[in-house]
């Protein structure tokens, strides 16, 4: 007899069991990322909705659920556990960077990597999983559903995953259907075995993209009468890009709590750390500050934004590579180190930049970038390069730094600042956590900046290290203190201002005996970046503008401007920001 006509009364405790064995293959490791505090409960609560989608064809079929819930589970089974395993030997969910970093890793690379980091604890585990599967399947059994409501159901399922997203996206806020899949497949990525189809397609789009880019840069000209003032002579110049990291928030530049007591004592200690008192970011976005700091465009000159927006962003793209360029037509072995996500839709652009190096470390492949990650994971491929046999070489070491969710920046047990002390009186009692996690975010990113200083110096090198950050972030600093984060279109100082810190090898300084004092308090705009770096270096060519550089006599002061520019009348001077006591 069909299944139409059999009369099965339904039962809640065989739904329960269902539901939880196909909850089981993706909120397991969701839940224990929630509860070792590595990220937030977004993932858990996909994980949960999405996992629903496997309850419509034993719905349909109920008389095959096992048969069903057998072939499902074997392939949720597999993923899951791909997924699990990844996840207990590197503390990181499965992602696209890490289909980026697989597939760019050749299988020696691989195999390696396997060796050194599986254990007979990670093999416990997973069997250990393997066995909690095998009983919930033994519970599942079939959920009969009345006919007239069989269809409801299923439909309601599939609308509630599907088209209500989708609609929200592109008919609420306006996106397109590519936009509104994207965001859908992002919500979809933490439930197997979604994570592995929907990070190939991110990995294939976002690879599309970095292909184009470095077709783009292999046309570009080198720099015309590009001259090394230091010829051959051995050296290793670093350049660290912090991220988020405000100065107004670090006691090396007066700020009242001790967030930098490392490079406070270093500055103390050694003549040859140059700290610049007055430098902002034109920018409080990574990828946009990047684009100019980076490369020849500014504030006025975003190449070609004013005639033509459509090829704004492929032209930025492009000359972004100029610094890299640049060193490596100078002669320099090259080295990207970040500890930046590495193929999301934003951070494509990086990674173009990264793969113009001669080597690279991806040391940061989670699915969020608000994902528990500290940035020590730096310090090892750091080691490592500094001695590479290279007579020249240039390193870029690319911090997570203090960004958001700063209380994922630090270790627990490297707390400081709880409690109200030091903290403005107008900061209400629910924004005390959020602000004590910023500076303590501060306090460990002062640990890893002189850690590199110090690792750096212990090489004896020829060289110096330059540390900067994208950018600021106002969290509760500005009164009224009601603003967190940064916002182009109501900027405030704290999102502008940013360290800028310069370490000379006793070597460095011995041959480039260089003044410092007379250009500390100069007024700069970090969007200017490239021609400091090039005086600092010891380059010259036909595009440098000495007059640029914070480090040359023939440095000219100029308007520092903010905002978009490419919106109408969006330019600003940071100096026209009201002080933080005078804000409203």
């Amino acid at each position: 007899m069909s299944e139409l006509f059999v009369k099965e009364r339904f039962s809640w405790r065989s739904l329960g069991w269902l539901l939880l064995y196909f909850w089981f293959f993706s909120c397991a490791l969701q839940l224990v990322i929630v509860l070792t505090g590595h990220n937030g409960t977004t993932g858990l609560r996909d994980s949960l909705l999405y996992s629903l989608l496997w309850l419509i064809p034993v719905f349909v079929f109920p008389a095959r659920t096992k048969i069903i819930s057998s072939v499902l589970g074997i392939l949720l089974w597999a993923t899951s556990l791909i997924a699990l395993g990844y996840y207990s030997i590197y503390k990181q969910e499965f992602s696209q960077s890490v289909m980026f970093v697989m597939f760019e890793s050749n299988s020696k690379e691989a195999g390696e990597y396997v060796s050194q980091y599986f254990s007979l604890k990670v093999l416990a585990i997973l069997l250990f999983y393997t066995v909690i599967v095998g009983f919930l399947w033994r519970k599942v059994q079939s959920v009969y559903i009345p006919f007239k409501y069989k269809v409801t159901v299923c439909t309601l399922i599939a609308v509630v995953l599907f088209g209500v997203p989708l609609y929200k996206k592109m008919h609420n806020e306006g996106e397109t259907l590519e936009e509104a899949s994207g965001y859908l497949a992002s919500r979809m990525s933490t439930t197997a075995p979604w994570q592995y189809i929907a990070g190939y397609v991110e990995y294939r789009q976002q690879l599309a993209s970095m292909t184009e880019m470095l077709k783009q840069n292999a046309a570009l000209p080198p720099q015309a009468n590009l001259k090394d003032a230091d010829g051959d002579t051995p050296r290793t110049l670093v350049l660290v890009i912090g991220e988020s990291t405000t100065s107004s928030r670090m006691s090396l530049y007066g700020y009242g709590r001790e967030t930098t007591p490392r490079l406070d004592a270093l500055r103390k200690s050694d003549p040859n750390l140059v700290v610049f008192n007055d430098v902002v970011t034109s920018r409080p976005y990574a990828i946009e500050i990047l684009q100019q700091a980076l490369t020849f465009a500014d504030e006025l000159q975003p190449y070609l934004y004013l005639t033509k927006p459509s090829l704004m962003n492929m032209m930025n793209m492009m000359n972004m590579m100029n610094m890299m360029n640049m060193m490596k037509q100078a002669g320099y072995k090259t080295f990207w180190i970040t500890n930046q996500q590495t193929m999301t839709k934003r951070n494509t652009l990086l990674t173009v930049f990264s793969q113009q190096t001669d080597e690279q470390f991806y040391m940061n492949n989670q699915r969020t970038q608000s994902a528990r990650q500290y940035d020590d994971v730096v310090f090892a491929p750091f080691e490592k390069v500094l001695v590479d046999p290279a007579e020249k070489k240039f390193i870029v070491v690319h911090l997570l730094g203090t960004h958001m969710k700063y209380k994922f920046r630090y270790p627990e047990e490297t707390t400081k600042f709880v409690g109200r002390e030091g903290i403005p009186d107008g900061v209400i009692d629910s924004d005390v956590e959020v602000y004590n996690d910023y500076d303590n975010a501060e306090l460990y990113n002062d640990y890893v900046v002189e850690t590199l200083i110090r690792t750096f110096e212990k090489t004896q090198p020829n060289g110096f290290l330059l540390y900067f950050s994208d950018h600021g972030e106002d969290v509760y600093e500005t009164p009224p203190h009601n603003v967190l984060g940064r916002d182009e279109s109501a900027p405030t100082r704290t999102m502008h201002t940013v360290p800028f810190i310069l370490w000379n090898s006793p070597q460095w300084q011995k041959d480039h005996p260089i003044d410092y004092a007379p250009y500390v308090n100069r007024k700069y705009s970090n969007a200017h970046l490239l021609h400091t770096w090039s005086r600092l270096a010891g380059l010259s060519y036909d595009l440098q503008e000495p007059e640029k550089s914070l480090v040359s006599p023939a440095f000219r002061e100029s308007k520092r401007l903010i905002g978009d520019p490419y919106g109408k009348k969006a330019l600003r001077t940071f100096d026209s920001l009201p002080m933080a006591a005078d804000s409203r």
